[in-house]
């Protein structure tokens, strides 16, 4: 198992901030997320934003004009998942495109990478990758090994001053069990996928930020995202049905909040967010 770093103390180092939206729903989740970023980035001082967003395109994959407005708005690094592929121009688009990860335990010979390293306005340095668990998904590589092999070439708080995980994973288990093989290697671990945020922000014990699931940004009033109406027939009749459709009612905006300290890139704090629609509402506070 990997080796662990001490937590992060309270003592002398710069803060670096991190900001994770969970998964970008359909037409709903775009326009949310594109007026929201901005105001966060500013308001939060957020050095850098990833944004999930597999699930952009109707519910299902990305189109690079998504791509191209999520970046716009203010996205430094964007990551897919298991419907990566779902819409076929994404796969030239994200040949070239560097921060626009899929998970990196697709088979060698997969377009695009799933890790990056990504320079911040102000020179200091992070790390960002995706990895997609196994259970009950696709029977991609180890996600365990993917993930200890891309980590062998950084040092946290010493080549890098942030690393950032996407566990893309349908069960918690999983998703809990890599952050704590991780914990002390990372800065946060954050979950996406299963579209429904979760109360266990927290900070491991060796130091690692992390949140099971992150949430999605799109309208709550829905079966994870989806139009609540044909969803719950395919439950109450086990018939498939039309082609389901993201709901289009108000969004939230769902993510993570997390500072980090330079010296030793591990995590001082991480709080969730949750702005506009449905849920009860959940917004940093920060010092001036």
């Amino acid at each position: 198992m990997p080796s662990r770093r001490k937590t992060a103390s309270s003592g002398a180092g710069a803060d670096l901030r991190i900001l994770f939206l969970g998964d970008v729903l359909g037409r709903t989740g775009r326009d949310a997320v594109a007026a929201r970023l901005p105001t966060l980035r500013k308001d939060l001082r957020i050095d850098l934003a990833v944004v999930n967003a597999e699930n952009a395109s109707h519910g299902f994959g990305l189109a690079p004009d998504m791509a191209r407005m999520l970046f716009a708005a203010g996205a430094d690094v964007i990551t897919l998942g298991n419907h990566a592929w779902d819409r076929k121009e994404i796969i030239p688009y994200i040949a070239e495109t560097p921060r626009l990860l899929r998970p990196l335990n697709y088979p060698p010979g997969t377009p695009g990478n799933g890790s990056v390293l990504v320079t911040l306005q102000d020179g200091r340095k992070a790390l960002v990758l995706q990895a997609m668990g196994r259970l009950y998904m696709d029977p991609l590589d180890c996600p365990f090994r993917g993930t200890a092999e891309v980590l062998s070439r950084y040092r946290l708080g010493g080549t890098v001053q942030a690393i950032v995980a996407d566990i893309h994973a349908e069960a918690s288990s999983e998703k809990m069990a890599y952050g704590h093989i991780f914990d002390g290697q990372m800065s946060f671990v954050v979950g996406t996928h299963t579209h429904c945020p979760t109360a266990d922000a927290q900070i491991l014990p060796g130091g690692t930020a992390f949140q099971s699931d992150a949430g999605m940004c799109g309208d709550y009033d829905s079966v994870i995202g989806m139009m609540k109406e044909g969803a719950t027939l395919r439950f109450w009749r086990k018939m498939p049905g039309e082609r389901l459709g993201p709901a289009e009612g108000e969004a939230t905006v769902c993510g993570v909040f997390v500072e980090t300290d330079d010296t030793t890139g591990l995590a001082r704090r991480i709080d969730p967010i949750r702005i506009g629609g449905r849920l009860a509402q959940a917004m940093p506070a920060v010092s001036p």
